[in-house]
C-alpha cells in the first residue's frame, strides 16, 4: 500500500492543503494519506494559534469529503516539539511493509537540509515536494542528491500561494472572502467554535469606515507576517493592529470619551492615537500595556519604543495600500531590520514635514533623536 504523510501546523487547514492531497493521490497512486498536525513545529517556537484539538477537528471535518484521507494525532499526543524524524520512524514501525511518502512544500524543502536528523527521515520515507506559488523545487535536485545520495520526488502540480497568517487575519476581521480559502466542510465548525476571532475587540470594527477597516486589515497582515521573526505573539500584533485606528472617527464630545483627557498641544492628525488607546482600555478592556502603547504611539512614535510599538507604527505607515515617494526602500528595510526601518521612516517623515512647513510633534522628533543616539545608523 502507498501511504503519504502530510505534516504541518494546519492553522487552519485550507483549500490548497486539500488540493495538494488530491494531486499527491493522483500522481503517486496513493491508497491512504494522513494529515498530521504538529503540536509545536521546530521552526515555530511560539506555537500554533488554535489548539491542537481544534486544528485536528478542522482536519477531520475537511477529510469527510476525502475517502482516502484521515487526520492522525500522533504528534499532538506526543506534545513538545514535533520532530519529523520521530514521526516517520513511528509510521515505518506501524507500516513496515508499505511504501511511505512524506509531503513538503517548496518552502519547507529548502529548509530540509537544516532539519533534525534528515538522513533518518529519508531512511523511512520518500520525500515528495510540491511547488507553491512562485516557489519551485526543480533547482534543488542536485543539491539534494549531493547531500543525501538520493533524490526527492517532485509533483508536477504547483499549488497556489496561500498565507495561513493572512487567512487568520482575514477571519479575525470578518472578511467574507476568507471562507473562499477554507474547505467548505470546516466553515460551520470554525464558526461554531469562534476560531481565530477576537470578540473582545471586534466592536472596534464598528467604529471604522469600510475603507479604514480595509486599511486596518492590511496593517494587521503586515504586522502579523513580521511578528513571528521578532518573536512577538501574533495575537498581540493582531490586537494592536485591529485597535490602532479605533479612535479615528470618534468625536471628543462622544460619551465614550467622557473621561478622556488628551496631552496638551496635540495636533489633530495625532489625536486619534490617544483616543484609540483610551477606547482600547476603557471600552474594549485591553489590559496589555504593550498593546495599549502600540496604539497610543502608532502615529507619532516615541523614544525607546518596544518591538510591538515599532511594528505597528511601521505597518501602519508601509502597508500595501500606501503609496508615496521612497516607500519601497522602507518596505525592504522593514523585513530586514526593524530599527533601521524605523530610523529611515522617521527621517523621511521629518524631512517631509519640514519641506511642507508643517509643525513637527515633539514625540516624533524625540523618537528620531533617540534612535540617532542609541543605534549605529547615524
Amino acid at each position: 500500500m502507498k501511504i503519504a504523510l502530510f505534516g504541518g501546523s494546519f492553522d487552519p487547514v485550507h483549500r490548497e492543503h486539500i488540493r495538494i492531497a488530491e494531486e499527491a493521490k493522483r500522481e503517486l497512486g496513493l491508497q491512504k494519506l494522513l494529515f498530521i498536525p504538529s503540536y509545536r513545529a521546530p521552526h515555530k517556537a511560539l506555537g500554533a494559534i488554535a489548539s491542537g484539538e481544534d486544528r485536528l477537528a478542522l482536519l477531520r471535518a475537511a477529510c469527510s469529503s476525502l475517502p482516502f484521507a484521515e487526520a492522525d494525532d500522533i504528534e499532538l499526543r506526543a506534545e513538545g516539539t514535533s520532530y519529523t524524524y520521530l514521526t516517520c520512524r513511528a509510521f515505518r514501525e506501524r507500516f513496515p511493509h508499505d511504501e511511505l511518502f512524506f509531503l513538503v512544500g517548496a518552502d519547507m524543502l529548502e529548509d530540509f537540509f537544516t532539519w533534525k536528523l534528515p538522513e533518518e527521515i529519508l531512511k523511512n520515507v520518500t520525500l515528495v515536494a510540491c511547488g507553491r506559488g512562485e516557489e519551485q523545487v526543480s533547482g534543488l535536485h542536485e543539491k539534494f542528491r549531493s547531500r543525501f545520495g538520493k533524490d526527492f520526488t517532485e509533483l508536477s502540480f504547483a499549488g497556489k500561494e496561500i498565507s495561513s497568517t493572512d487567512l487568520r487575519v482575514a477571519i479575525a476581521f470578518g472578511d467574507p472572502e476568507a471562507e473562499e480559502f477554507l474547505p467548505p466542510e470546516t466553515v460551520p465548525l470554525l464558526r461554531e467554535r469562534g476560531l481565530y476571532r477576537y470578540p473582545q475587540i471586534e466592536g472596534a470594527m464598528a467604529l471604522l469606515t469600510q475603507k479604514r477597516k480595509e486599511h486596518s486589515e492590511r496593517v494587521a497582515k503586515m504586522a502579523c507576517a513580521r511578528a513571528r521573526s521578532l518573536k512577538l505573539p501574533e495575537e498581540k500584533a493582531l490586537s494592536a493592529a485591529m485597535l490602532h485606528d479605533c479612535g479615528k472617527y470618534v468625536r471628543k464630545t462622544d460619551p465614550m470619551l467622557q473621561n478622556f483627557r488628551p496631552p496638551e498641544d496635540v495636533p489633530e492628525p495625532v489625536l486619534h492615537q490617544y483616543t484609540g488607546a483610551y477606547l482600547a482600555e476603557h471600552l474594549f478592556h485591553v489590559t496589555d500595556e504593550d498593546v495599549l502603547n502600540a496604539v497610543r504611539y502608532h502615529t507619532s512614535g516615541r523614544e525607546n519604543m518596544s518591538q510591538l510599538e515599532k511594528l505597528i507604527f511601521l505597518s501602519d505607515l508601509l502597508e500595501e495600500g500606501r503609496s508615496f515617494a521612497g516607500i519601497e526602500p522602507l518596505r525592504e528595510a522593514f523585513w530586514k531590520d526593524l530599527d533601521l526601518c524605523m530610523y529611515l521612516s522617521l527621517k523621511h517623515q521629518l524631512a517631509y514635514l519640514e519641506e511642507r512647513g508643517e509643525p513637527i510633534y515633539p514625540l516624533t522628533q524625540r523618537a528620531f533623536d533617540w534612535l540617532k543616539t542609541h543605534t549605529r545608523f547615524e
